[in-house]
């Protein structure tokens, strides 16, 4: 048996299949106006500053989702908005996937852009509503998002870590849970009309 003479320290990885050579050494940062400024990945990750709040930045993020899209509403037809949302998909992996190495933690809770496009497509596919309609979206989305049951659970531990896996992971759960949020107000309209 040979000596090992030459030991290199391993990098943190979250999920044994996450790309360890992406993952950052050193402390992660607290991103601020200038961060968000510095790359237009930052922007969109950061839901163009909604997420650089201390205080739930999901909550926030899911509120200017909410605003965004109303305003959007005015604007866009339901089939633009639905490419637009199509767009954002990609568009905010590649945003989640640089920002998180930027930030160094694989999955950062001020990154709001999954609960922006999350959002997006529970209310695209919901509408119309009037506001209590809507408030109820936006309570079941803030609901499975934050407290993760069964399959929102599952969708948040599947793809952990750095690189185009782990920024697929970030948006990966919130899709899910907009997927319970969708499946919650069709059994109710279905069953009270």
């Amino acid at each position: 048996m040979e000596p090992i003479t030459d030991v290199q320290p391993k990098r943190f990885t979250a999920h044994p299949g996450a790309d360890a050579s992406a993952a950052p050494a050193s402390a992660p940062l607290r991103p601020s106006v200038r961060f968000l400024l510095q790359h237009p990945a930052h922007l969109i990750a950061l839901g163009f500053g909604s997420g650089l709040g201390r205080i739930a930045p999901g909550t926030v993020g899911t509120l200017w989702a909410w605003l965004a899209f109303l305003v959007l509403q005015l604007w866009l037809t339901p089939a633009q908005i639905g490419w637009l949302i199509a767009v954002s998909l990609p568009v905010g992996w590649w945003a989640c996937t640089v920002t998180a190495r930027h930030l160094r933690v694989a999955d950062p809770g001020h990154i709001v852009w999954d609960e922006v496009v999350a959002f997006w497509i529970v209310l695209w596919l919901a509408m119309p509503m009037g506001f209590w309609g809507q408030l109820s979206a936006f309570a079941l989305f803030r609901f499975f998002d934050a407290a993760k049951p069964g399959p929102v659970r599952w969708a948040d531990r599947l793809c952990k870590g750095f690189g185009p896996r782990g920024g697929w992971g970030i948006l990966l759960d919130d899709l899910v849970a907009a997927f319970c949020t969708l499946l919650v107000l069709a059994v109710w309209r279905h069953l009270f009309g």
